[in-house]
C-alpha cells in the first residue's frame, strides 16, 4: 500500500500528551460477544478469512483498524447492515501467525469512532470513518464526585462477592479522575448484554455515560448478592448430605449387629443375586461384581449411584444366555410362507434352502439375508414369516434417516443420560439371543460429523467377528452369533460396499397385473372386510373392477395403494350401512367410479400408424418396463471443441444437439 497523505490523518491527543495520526480510512473487523471501548486492551483470536486480511492490511500500513460489533454472533459472514456504526478504532500491539491460518493479535482501543461509509474492496471491509469527539467535562462537581465514588463502590463490592478483588483495583479506580475513562474502564470488566454494551459506547457525554453505568452496577450488585446466597445454600446442602451419609453408616453399623438390614442391604444382595440368574459372560460377571462393589461404597442418593444402578440394571437384563430352540419343519415352512405370499417362488425356495442347512448343521455360520425390492413387496412380511416358521422371537428395527453412530453402537457411559444402541435395547426387550432380527430400510443409513452407522454395522453383521460385539455402553464383548440377521432395501446403490459384501443379496421384483389381482382376491380384500367390520356377504367385487383399480388408480410394484384404495371402497360401504342403506353392495367396473372417483393413471394407448418423426422408446420405472413415444428434430450443429484433460492430454469434442438446445 502507498502512504497516506496528511489530508487523511486524523490528529488524537493521548493522556500521555503524544499526538497520533489516525488514517480517516481503515480496515473493519466486525467482532463477536464483545463491545470495546477506548483504553481496553484485549487479545484477539482471528479466524474468519476477510478479518484475517484486514488485520494483515492493518499491520503492513499502520497498525489501526475499526473494531465493530455484529449484531448476531451467530452470523459467520455478516453484511452492512449487520453491523453496528459505531466502534472503536483499535492499535494493534502485537500480532501471531497460527499454524491453522488463524491469527492472534493484541489490540487496544484508542479512539471512539463512527462508519462514515464503505469503500470498494472485495478482501475485506474498508471504511471511510469520523472520530467521535467526547463532550469535555470542564469541572467536576459534587455531584459528578460522588457519582464516580459511587461507581467505584459498587465495583470493589460486585469482584469481592465474585472473589476476583485484589489490592490493585481499588488504587486503579482511585487513580482514575475523568468519568468517561472510569466509565469506560468500569464497561468493559461488567458482564452485560451486547446490546447493553453497545448503548454505552454510543453514548457521547461522559457524565451520562457514568450514570448509566451506575445504574448497571446497580443491578448488578442485586445479583451478585443473590448469586452468592444460591452458592452458600449449595454448600449447606452438601455439607447435610455428607452429614446424613456419616449418620446413616451409623445406622447401618448399628444394624449389623443387632443382625438386621437396612433397605440399602436389601437392594445389593437382591442385586447379587440377580448377577448370578444373568448367567452373564466371565467378563461381564467379573465387571458386575466390581460395579456391585462401588455402588456400595457410594451414597445412595449420588448422581454416580444412580448411573452404576442403571448399568447393572442393563447387564443383569440382557439376554446372554436366554434362547428359544429352533423347531424348523421345512414342510411347514413351506405352507406358512404360501400361506402369507402369493408367488415370489425363487425367493421362497432360497428361504427353504436356508432353513435346510440350519437344520442340518445348527452351529452354521449362515449369511447374512437382504431383502432387496420396491416397496410394498413384502420384505418385512417375508421375515416375520420365518421367524414364525422357526418357532423363534422377531425383532425389527428401521435404519432410515439414522446418521449417528450411538444409535448402532450406544453411547459412552461418561454421557449424561447414556443407554446402549438399538440392537442391545431391542435384544433386551425380547429377551433371548436368538430372535429373527429384520434391520429394515439399511440403504437409508446417512453419515454426518456424529460417525457412520454403517460402519458400525460392519461388526455387527460379518459372522467371523458378531461373537463378540462391543457396545460402547456395555464396553463388554456381547455374542451375537446367534441372532438370524435379515435386511431389507428398495436399492443396493446407496449401501456401502464393505456391508454389501457381507450380505447375500435375495431381489423382489414387483407383481405382475395377474398376480395383484389373485393376491387382491385372497388375501388384501378379506382383510380388508374384516378390518371394516364388514361382512362377506355385504360386500363383493369384481374381477374386472380389481383389474380397473391395479391399472387406473394405481402405479406400484408393491401392494400398499392397493390396499389402500381397497380400504377405502370398503369404508365407504360401511358408510352406506350405517346410514341404513340396503345391500349387498356390487362393485363392479360401471359403478367404481362412485367409490373412488375420477382414475388417476391411465394405460397406453396403442399408436396404429407410424408417422414421420416419431419413435418408439422403452423406458423402466419402478413399477416396470414402460413405453413412450419420442419425437425427432433436426438440429444443424457442428462445433469441435479442443481441451486438455487433467493429465494434459488434448480431447476433442463435438458438441451434442442437447449442447445446442441449451445454448440456444
Amino acid at each position: 500500500m502507498g502512504e497516506t497523505d496528511k489530508d487523511d490523518l486524523i490528529s488524537i491527543i493521548e493522556e500521555d500528551e503524544r499526538d497520533i495520526k489516525i488514517p480517516r480510512t481503515l480496515p473493519l473487523m466486525p467482532i463477536r460477544d464483545v463491545v470495546i471501548f477506548t483504553g481496553m486492551l484485549l487479545p484477539l483470536f482471528v479466524g474468519r478469512e476477510k478479518s484475517v486480511r484486514a488485520v494483515e492490511a492493518a499491520v503492513i500500513k499502520d497498525s489501526y483498524l475499526l473494531l465493530v460489533t455484529q449484531k448476531d454472533s451467530s452470523v459467520e459472514n455478516p453484511k452492512k447492515n449487520e453491523i453496528y456504526t459505531i466502534g472503536t478504532v483499535g492499535r494493534i500491539l502485537r500480532m501471531l501467525n497460527l499454524p491453522d491460518g488463524s491469527v492472534k493479535a493484541l489490540v487496544q482501543g484508542v479512539a471512539k469512532a463512527k462508519i462514515v461509509t464503505y469503500l470498494r474492496n472485495k478482501a475485506y471491509y474498508r471504511v471511510k470513518i469520523e472520530i467521535i469527539e467526547e463532550h469535555p467535562t470542564e469541572e467536576i462537581s459534587l455531584e459528578i464526585e460522588a457519582l464516580m465514588r459511587n461507581v467505584r463502590e459498587h465495583s470493589e463490592k460486585i469482584l469481592t462477592l465474585r472473589g476476583e478483588l485484589s489490592g490493585d483495583v481499588g488504587t486503579i479506580l482511585e487513580s482514575i479522575d475523568d468519568p468517561g475513562k472510569l466509565a469506560d474502564l468500569v464497561s468493559s470488566n461488567l458482564r452485560l448484554k451486547i446490546e447493553e454494551s453497545q448503548a454505552l459506547l454510543e453514548l457521547v457525554d461522559p457524565v451520562e455515560r457514568l450514570k448509566k453505568v451506575n445504574d448497571l452496577l446497580s443491578r448488578e450488585v442485586e445479583l451478585s448478592v443473590v448469586q452468592a446466597k444460591i452458592q452458600s445454600n449449595v454448600k449447606d446442602e452438601i455439607s447435610k448430605n455428607q452429614r446424613d451419609y456419616f449418620l446413616r453408616e451409623q445406622v447401618r453399623a448399628i444394624h449389623k449387629e443387632l443382625g438386621e438390614q437396612d433397605e440399602r442391604a436389601e437392594e445389593i444382595e437382591d442385586c447379587k443375586k440377580k448377577i448370578k440368574r444373568a448367567r452373564m459372560s466371565k467378563e461381564a460377571e467379573k465387571e458386575a461384581a466390581k460395579q456391585l462393589k462401588r455402588l456400595e461404597q457410594m451414597h445412595p442418593d449420588s448422581a454416580e449411584a444412580s448411573v452404576v444402578r442403571t448399568y447393572l440394571d442393563w447387564l443383569v437384563d440382557l439376554p446372554w444366555d436366554k434362547k428359544t430352540k429352533d423347531v424348523i419343519d421345512i414342510l411347514n415352512a413351506k405352507k406358512i410362507l404360501d400361506k402369507d405370499h402369493y408367488a415370489l417362488s425363487k425367493v421362497k425356495d432360497r428361504i427353504l434352502e436356508y432353513l435346510s442347512v440350519r437344520r442340518l448343521n445348527p452351529k452354521m455360520k449362515g449369511p447374512i439375508l437382504c431383502f432387496v425390492g420396491p416397496p410394498g413387496v413384502g420384505k418385512t412380511s417375508l421375515g416375520r414369516a420365518i421367524a414364525n416358521a422357526m418357532k423363534r422371537k422377531f425383532v425389527r428395527i428401521s435404519l432410515g434417516g439414522i446418521r449417528d453412530e450411538a444409535e448402532v453402537r450406544g453411547h459412552r457411559r461418561t454421557y449424561i443420560g447414556a443407554m446402549p444402541g438399538r440392537i442391545l435395547q431391542s435384544l433386551k426387550q425380547c429377551g433371548t439371543n436368538t430372535p429373527v432380527f429384520m434391520m429394515d430400510e439399511i440403504d437409508k443409513l446417512g453419515a454426518d460429523f456424529r460417525g457412520d452407522p454403517s460402519s458400525a454395522l460392519l461388526e455387527a453383521l460379518d459372522p467371523e467377528q458378531n461373537f463378540a460385539f462391543s457396545d460402547h455402553y456395555l464396553n463388554l464383548p456381547f455374542d451375537l452369533s446367534k441372532v438370524m440377521f435379515i435386511l431389507t432395501a428398495n436399492l443396493t446403490d446407496t449401501i456401502p460396499s464393505a456391508l454389501l459384501d457381507r450380505m447375500e443379496v435375495i431381489n423382489l421384483s414387483g407383481y405382475t397385473e395377474e398376480e395383484k389381482k389373485i393376491i387382491a382376491e385372497t388375501h388384501l380384500f378379506p382383510r380388508q372386510i374384516k378390518e371394516n367390520g364388514l361382512k362377506p356377504k355385504n360386500i363383493s367385487i369384481s374381477s374386472n373392477a380389481l383389474l380397473q383399480i391395479i391399472n387406473e388408480y394405481t402405479s406400484e410394484a408393491g401392494l400398499r395403494n392397493l390396499e389402500r384404495e381397497i380400504g377405502s371402497i370398503c369404508r365407504k360401504v360401511a358408510r352406506k350401512i350405517a346410514e341404513r342403506e340396503k345391500g349387498p353392495f356390487n362393485i363392479t367396473r360401471v359403478n367404481l367410479h362412485k367409490y373412488l372417483g375420477v382414475p388417476k393413471y391411465y394405460p397406453e394407448m396403442d399408436r396404429q400408424e407410424s408417422q414421420v418423426g416419431l419413435s418408439i422408446g422403452l423406458a423402466w420405472t419402478q413399477v416396470g418396463g414402460e413405453t413412450s413415444d419420442w419425437t425427432e428434430m433436426a438440429l444443424r450443429w457442428e462445433k469441435i471443441k479442443e481441451f486438455e484433460d487433467a493429465t494434459g492430454v488434448k480431447v476433442n469434442k463435438i458438441d451434442t444437439p442437447m449442447d445446442a438446445i441449451k445454448q440456444k
